[in-house]
């Protein structure tokens, strides 16, 4: 049996927080890792946002509060204790529902002293957040949604459907890198196929690429270079369907949407090329 293997091929990463982790899963794997961010996290001006959170809390405002991403949780927590009122938090937290989208909110919480009472089942995908908070009555219900770095308005909505009375947190955002000069480098060289294959890890990566991309005047053939030749990987669904609605199929989506298993399957993929 064959082992997998990157055999040295050239794999961009547009990974940002992780990105020192992802490239070093590359190498692992025998490829050489070509590093990009093509996002950075930025806190959001929201002490009176997370105030007024605190204060709904305490007041019994919430039945259910949704949980996103561990960087939300962080950054909620972060601004509560800056406004001295981070054990109101925590203590108003205990006497709700926490919903999460996946295993990094549990975490989050979890150093906290808290625990998610609904948890959605692995790919974490919005899809299986709304099944698994099928059971929760929500009509008439104060819902608090704490989104990822940018607003999810199909979630909003599919809990407004529901008749939840929904409260909105956007305490962070994900933005281009100050500096674009990297990332116009990897589209050029993506589009001149100096690269062998890119990872993407979420949809926000995929749309900065190709923002960028039309910045240059080469979105269409980037588009082109990434539907022949380029292998794309995907961590999971959601990064895959933002992938499908610039026309590029990814070649690579594991089951088990993370980094590691992405990364596996990539290695599978192009030894099964050059078999």
């Amino acid at each position: 049996m064959s082992v997998s293997t990157l055999q040295g091929k050239r794999i961009a990463l547009v990974e940002g927080r992780m990105s020192g982790a992802l490239s070093e899963l590359v190498r692992r794997h025998g490829g050489e890792p070509y590093a990009v961010p093509a996002l950075r996290e930025v806190a959001r001006s929201c002490g009176e946002e997370v105030a007024s959170f605190v204060d709904g809390l305490s007041a019994g405002r919430f039945d259910v509060v949704v949980c996103m991403t561990g960087v939300g949780v962080n950054a909620l927590c972060d601004e509560a204790e800056r406004l001295q009122r981070l054990p109101e938090c925590l203590e108003g937290l205990q006497h709700v529902i926490l919903a999460c989208r996946g295993p990094k909110p549990v975490a989050a919480l979890k150093r906290r002293g808290l625990s998610a009472q609904v948890q959605a089942r692995t790919p974490f995908t919005t899809a299986e957040l709304l099944e698994a908070m099928a059971v929760l009555e929500l009509a008439g219900r104060g819902v608090a949604l704490m989104h990822y770095g940018e607003r999810h308005e199909p979630l909003a909505a599919a809990l407004r459907e529901r008749g939840a009375q929904l409260d909105e947190l956007c305490l962070y955002e994900w933005l281009l890198p100050e500096d674009l000069g990297p990332l116009q480098t990897l589209v050029r060289d993506l589009v001149a196929h100096r690269v062998d294959a890119i990872a993407f890890t979420s949809k926000s990566q995929v749309r900065h690429l190709f923002q960028v991309a039309t910045g240059l005047d080469l979105a269409e053939p980037l588009r082109q270079a990434m539907q022949s030749g380029l292998v794309v990987a995907a961590v999971g669904p959601t990064s895959a369907a933002e992938l499908n609605a610039f026309e590029v199929t990814p070649h690579v989506v594991p089951e088990n949407p993370k980094m590691g298993p992405m990364v596996m399957a990539l290695a599978a993929h192009m030894t099964r090329m050059t078999a």
